[in-house]
């Protein structure tokens, strides 16, 4: 399935925007393509520039680069649970609450780095051992139906989200 083909009905329309993110995409390659793209940014950030905000009250860079992978980690945990087939209703997240506490400020580029590959190969290998039945199972977060399949759009969407605000606000 691409991206465009994914139903609005596995998924709250608040992740719509990031479903919109994505050009015409599969799912799997999609990951490793958004891989590439987040790596190759944080190759051409110079490090003075992860203590940057375009606006008072704003997030710095670190601290964006730190939600996108934070965000990862959340929408990985709900797809394992909704792929093992777990009823149960997950809550969603505050990225205010999370983004304070990341600890950004002490961050260095390389650990950031170091961070994100580990995690996107988290991603792939979990999407990767997913069938085409576990990829259409659906859970409940916030309130609202996510599939499988929806949870890794959404996360691909996310970071291409974050990547635009970034190379327009931040660069």
């Amino acid at each position: 399935m691409r991206s465009s083909e994914l139903p609005s009905s596995e998924y709250n329309p608040f992740y719509h925007t990031y479903i919109l993110a994505l050009d015409n995409v599969g799912l799997m390659e999609e990951l490793h393509h958004g891989k590439k793209l987040f790596l190759a940014l944080l190759d051409d950030i110079p490090k003075e520039k992860l203590e940057y905000a375009y606006a008072k009250g704003k997030w710095t860079l670190a601290e964006v680069l730190l939600h996108i992978i934070d965000a990862e980690r959340v929408f990985q945990y709900r797809a394992l649970r909704f792929a093992r087939n777990d009823k149960t209703p997950l809550p969603g997240f505050d990225q205010d609450v999370y983004v304070p506490h990341s600890n950004a400020s002490k961050r260095t580029m390389e650990d950031i780095k170091e961070e994100y590959m580990a995690v996107r190969q988290s991603t792939i290998l979990l999407f990767n051992s997913f069938d085409d039945e576990a990829l259409q199972r659906l859970g409940v977060s916030s309130g609202s139906p996510l599939s499988v399949r929806a949870t890794g759009f959404i996360i691909s969407g996310h970071q291409a989200h974050h990547l635009k605000i970034i190379r327009e606000r931040y660069l």
